[in-house]
């Protein structure tokens, strides 16, 4: 048996995968601000972090934040250092690296970071979530107009599934950069967000403007996107009749 811990293990990502894993019969610790017994703030460290890493064969960083991620990661790093984790296995963005947008370019830091820690490494990217996606769209839905970026696609893929694939490389042995991991369609974000629309039955015109900028031209020309890699099989129209209920037939296209 494995002794495990899984950051933002309470979160949207992070709680399947502890559940997946305490499944399969391994020790799981989740790591939180509000978990219990494992409450800890990565960008503090300090002894409440060792004391949920120690003793731990491998860590699953599932936290993210929108501020302070490397350092957060830089204080994980240690600790698992000083407790002997013998893996460290990082969920990461397709495009880190390449969009020149702060989310992406953290990810990727923290990536460097996971890299040259010393320990043993998998890293795994994935496109966009599901519920990311749909928090998105929410906040463009609040005024009487959506605004959207014209020309870029997105390829959602549903948490759950990652979670497994990441339970999967836990258990394994350190492999570096693994393939990406994309949902099974790429589609226009106009389709996606009238998707939204239907399933949550609110009535917003859709207007789609370009936007200026590198970071932008890069979603335009797809560079967050794993066409190669749809793995996923949920899609966005599934995961919005689970968490809406069947407000609108799940085979239609836009």
């Amino acid at each position: 048996m494995t002794t495990i811990l899984v950051t933002g293990g309470t979160g949207t990502l992070g709680r399947p995968v502890v559940e997946r894993l305490r499944a399969d019969g391994h020790e799981v610790r989740a790591l939180g601000p509000d978990a219990r017994p494992h409450a800890a703030e990565l960008r503090e460290g300090g002894p409440a972090l060792d004391a949920a890493v120690a003793g731990a064969d491998t860590v699953v960083h599932c936290a993210g934040a929108p501020r302070g991620e490397e350092e957060g990661a830089a204080h994980l790093i240690a600790a698992a250092r000083r407790a002997g984790v013998g893996h460290l296995v990082l969920v990461s963005v397709v495009g880190a690296g390449r969009v020149p947008l702060g989310p992406y370019r953290s990810r990727r830091a923290v990536e460097r970071l996971v890299e040259e820690s010393g320990l043993g490494w998998t890293v795994l990217r994935t496109t966009r979530a599901h519920d990311v996606l749909a928090s998105f769209f929410e906040r463009l839905a609040r005024p009487p107009v959506m605004l959207l970026p014209a020309g870029v696609r997105e390829q959602p893929v549903e948490a759950a599934e990652v979670a497994g694939r990441l339970a999967a490389l836990a258990v394994g042995a350190p492999a570096g950069r693994v393939p990406d991991m994309g949902g099974p369609e790429v589609r226009p974000v106009e389709s996606l967000a009238r998707a939204y629309l239907r399933a949550t039955a609110r009535h917003r015109p859709l207007l789609s403007l370009p936007l200026p900028g590198r970071a932008y031209r890069g979603l335009r020309e797809g560079e967050h996107l794993a066409p190669r890699q749809a793995v996923g099989s949920r899609t966005f129209e599934e995961y919005l009749t689970a968490r809406f209920g069947p407000r609108f037939e799940t085979g239609r296209r836009d």
